[in-house]
């Protein structure tokens, strides 16, 4: 059974990745997970300059998923090249660093800076984080979009994968616009914009107001998402949203995801990406297919 995957420039050994900002910068599970057997990490999201994030309380539990407001808490690319990036290094899979900035230039600044470290398979560009003024705005901009990946492009070496939003009229576009500025990947969705409200209080739940929803309860939205872009746009999708047991995950690759990453589920089971990587070769031979490619956008409607 072949599991392995093609994203453009970039080889995974399976398509079982997980998600920025749901695995840390993989030492937190390091004596809970097996890193040797997933398609890749992908650490947390970070930024040119260390942040604080937005003040508490930052999730909150809502039906079939969670409200995070996180900010991008994160202490700044400098440190995550001094301090992160030789844990992450050696790991034995693939490790696809994540960057968000507040301007086009510092997406440039930032990707040549990591572009000329060694250990990273690929780079991921976080296009479309909700909850940070002025993050999301670059995914709702088809122009900017490819403007951006263009220009990151030019001064990094690493495969690129563009992190979309789902917040827009048509992602098909977004998508097809990351796919002109020479992305070898898109990953989508990032999560849905969405409100916590305590009543009693009159009050917002969240410190930050809103939040972006995950879990379970965005998984119709991502695949439907998933399959339009694949239709239309001629580069790989990796499929994200509530993805959490063996059947989301082929249910999205049957829907035209190439890869997938898991995100939520890895708050209340870590594990759950292995158990899926050994579930996969049954899955595959149900289809009568032998190898992950042979399935990826066989819907047939």
């Amino acid at each position: 059974m072949n599991l392995t995957v093609t994203l453009g420039r970039l080889h995974l050994k399976n398509p079982i990745l997980v998600a920025s900002g749901t695995f840390g910068y993989a030492r937190e599970l390091a004596g809970v997970v097996d890193f040797a057997r997933l398609g890749g990490v992908i650490p947390k999201t970070v930024t040119q300059q260390p942040r604080a994030g937005n003040p508490p309380p930052r999730t909150v539990e809502t039906t079939a998923g969670m409200l995070n407001a996180i900010g991008l808490d994160n202490d700044g690319i400098d440190h995550f090249v001094a301090h992160h990036l030789p844990y992450l290094r050696p790991l034995p899979t693939a490790v696809i660093a994540n960057i968000a900035g507040k301007t086009e230039d510092e997406f440039v600044r930032m990707a040549e800076q990591i572009g000329r470290e060694a250990g990273l398979a690929g780079l991921e560009l976080n296009l479309s984080c909700p909850n940070v003024s002025g993050g999301v705005d670059f995914a709702v901009n088809p122009e900017v979009t490819r403007r951006v990946v263009q220009r990151v492009r030019d001064v990094c070496p690493l495969p690129l994968v563009a992190k979309l939003t789902p917040n827009v009229t048509d992602i098909t576009v977004i998508a097809q616009a990351a796919a002109d500025g020479g992305a070898d990947a898109v990953s989508l969705v990032n999560t849905l914009v969405g409100l916590a409200v305590d009543w009693k209080r009159r009050k917002p739940i969240l410190g930050n107001v809103t939040g972006g929803l995950s879990g379970p309860a965005i998984k119709p939205v991502a695949l439907r998402m998933v399959w339009q872009t694949a239709r239309k746009v001629k580069v790989p999708v990796i499929g994200i949203g509530g993805i959490a047991t063996l059947d989301d995950v082929m249910e999205f690759l049957v829907a035209g995801a190439s890869a997938v990453q898991l995100g939520t589920v890895n708050f209340y089971d870590p594990t759950a990406s292995v158990r899926i990587v050994d579930g996969l070769p049954a899955a595959l031979s149900q289809l009568g297919a032998d190898n992950v490619k042979d399935v990826v956008g066989t819907l047939t409607v």
